[in-house]
């Protein structure tokens, strides 16, 4: 599958890119500069044993990519978004975004949308379908060599773009859980906030979550 993933500079999306890139997929790293992007990608594909990875700018990744991830700062969606919306027409868009604030009084700080994924989704338009996932992974996690020992959820409203996450999180390992509508973001991103603030208290960096009783 040819993913694209905005914001793929970033320890999140890179570390998403070379998982993806060594599960066989083709992918595109996405940032508002394209050399800056380019430079990224061959960095990637070296380590990716010469996987094809290859750089844009955001606006062009995201019309070449069959899947469309959004690994931006929460602060960056409002500005990076809009230039995209007709290149994710009809596509799979994958928020990865956790709207964090540090140094203030609450770590979690959910936009009015109530999520950022529903904020994702209000920019973007209902063409677009987008899928909450991958929130809890650590990006060291993502850009290590083992095998990543969490459950991975997801929610949307599209069944079919659920089920192109799922496929995007067993090819790197995951047991995936489908946690119902997109309306369910919010408590997925907050997880991520647990899990940085476990890992802050504990000394540790990848703490995880796993549901029990399945």
């Amino acid at each position: 599958m040819k993913i694209a993933i905005l914001g793929g500079t970033g320890p999140e999306g890179a570390g998403l890119a070379l998982r993806w890139a060594l599960a066989g997929h083709e992918v595109i790293i996405g940032s508002r500069q394209a050399e800056r992007a380019k430079a990224k990608a061959a960095e990637l594909s070296e380590r990716a044993k010469g996987a094809t990875i290859v750089g844009m700018a955001n606006r062009e990744a995201a019309a070449a990519g069959a899947v469309v991830v959004l690994a931006l700062p929460a602060a960056g969606l409002a500005a990076t978004l809009p230039d995209v919306k007709e290149a994710c027409r009809g596509k799979t868009v994958v928020s990865t975004v956790v709207p964090l604030t540090f140094g203030g009084p609450r770590l979690h700080t959910p936009p009015p949308a109530g999520s950022a994924a529903e904020e994702a989704q209000a920019h973007l338009g209902p063409e677009a379908n987008v899928v909450a996932a991958f929130h809890h992974i650590a990006a060291h996690e993502l850009a290590s060599e083992h095998s990543i020992d969490c459950d991975l959820l997801i929610c949307g409203d599209d069944a079919a773009a659920k089920a192109t996450v799922a496929d995007l999180g067993k090819s790197m390992g995951l047991r995936v859980l489908d946690i119902g509508p997109l309306t369910n973001a919010g408590p997925i991103e907050g997880i991520a906030a647990l899990l940085a603030t476990i890992n802050r208290r504990y000394k540790i960096k990848n703490s995880g979550i796993k549901i029990t009783g399945l």
